[in-house]
């Protein structure tokens, strides 16, 4: 069995979600607090890979960073930038189909914290981004929790937008899920079964934990 596909899904997986942390968190917080008439279109824009069909983000997606499209020839002539059929073009997929993943979890996280606490906070004359790094964020721990661990697998998971914009490149765009497609096509079942295997019990193992740690049961194992 090659291991390269799964080594690259977790690289993948991993540069995803740190990139959603950074992005998701400043926006789940305006999300949690605007009261701006953009909000239900910013929401709705964050929550639609939720109901669209990969195949089709990661078609428009391959229309714009085409090379063949203005906006991509521009990237590739002046900043030598290439998102089709390339690692950083399966990283810019996979933030956007992940993206409501880590929000939802960090937006409903900061919605249930009492305002009393931030305004605590700006009493004793903490700054908004003190508070947000020091007060708040410490306080939805188990939603950053789960933020974290639903994009991380969800990443590992993704097979239509991966496909559409990096196509199946050995060690450089074929991911797990593609692998496993390409041996079940090749009817090498057992290979596929390999893949599908690993990617299942990882899955599992990486949910459990968050199950385990948000209901509190591993702070009563440990007592």
């Amino acid at each position: 069995m090659d291991w390269q596909p799964l080594v690259l899904t977790f690289k993948l997986a991993l540069v995803t979600t740190l990139l959603l942390l950074i992005v998701s968190i400043p926006l789940a917080y305006w999300l949690a607090h605007s009261k701006s008439w953009f909000k239900p279109i910013a929401e709705t824009l964050v929550s639609m890979p939720l109901v669209l069909p990969p195949t089709v983000l990661g078609f428009y997606l391959l229309v714009v960073f085409s090379p063949s499209s203005t906006f991509g020839s521009w990237l590739n002539e002046s900043l030598r930038i290439q998102f089709i059929f390339s690692f950083q073009g399966l990283v810019l997929a996979s933030v956007l189909y992940s993206l409501p993943f880590m929000v939802h979890p960090i937006q409903a996280g900061f919605s249930n914290l009492s305002s009393t606490i931030s305004e605590a906070s700006y009493v004793l004359g903490k700054s908004k981004i003190t508070t947000l790094f020091k007060v708040l964020l410490p306080n939805i721990k188990p939603s950053l929790l789960t933020g974290v661990v639903l994009a991380f697998a969800h990443t590992i998971g993704e097979f239509g937008v991966v496909l559409m914009i990096g196509g199946n490149i050995p060690g450089k765009t074929k991911v797990a899920s593609i692998a496993i497609y390409d041996e079940v096509e090749a009817l090498n079942y057992s290979t596929a079964n390999w893949y599908s295997l690993i990617l299942f019990l990882i899955s599992f193992c990486i949910l459990l934990l968050v199950y385990l740690v948000n209901g509190g049961h591993l702070k009563r194992f440990w007592k």
